[in-house]
């Protein structure tokens, strides 16, 4: 086990050298930029689904898809981030006392 920790430190070291090794010329190209905006916002969906959705090996819809849809309809009205947090949980919270 403690070689997999250790090949994975490694291998992570290595590649934030590698990303802090590359030449200015490629980290102000334009379309490396562009990718590079959206790498967050990819990672941070594929977090949310996975958190929403997966109960073990399995998908499972229940309070936590109502709560999500409610944060989607708030972020769509523009709702500042603590209306979105409070009002998705307490949404979840409605459905599943129901």
């Amino acid at each position: 086990m403690w070689l997999a920790i250790i090949v994975a430190a490694v291998g992570c070291y290595a590649l934030k050298l590698a990303g802090l090794s590359l030449p200015e010329r490629v980290l102000h190209n334009p379309l490396v930029e562009r990718v590079a905006d959206f790498i967050p916002v990819a990672l941070l969906a594929a977090l949310v689904v996975v958190q929403v959705w997966s109960d073990g090996p399995s998908l499972t819809v229940d309070a936590r898809t109502a709560g999500l849809a409610f944060a989607f309809v708030a972020l769509l009205l523009r709702a500042p981030f603590l209306v979105v947090v409070i009002g998705a949980a307490v949404v979840a919270a409605l459905i599943r006392l129901v």
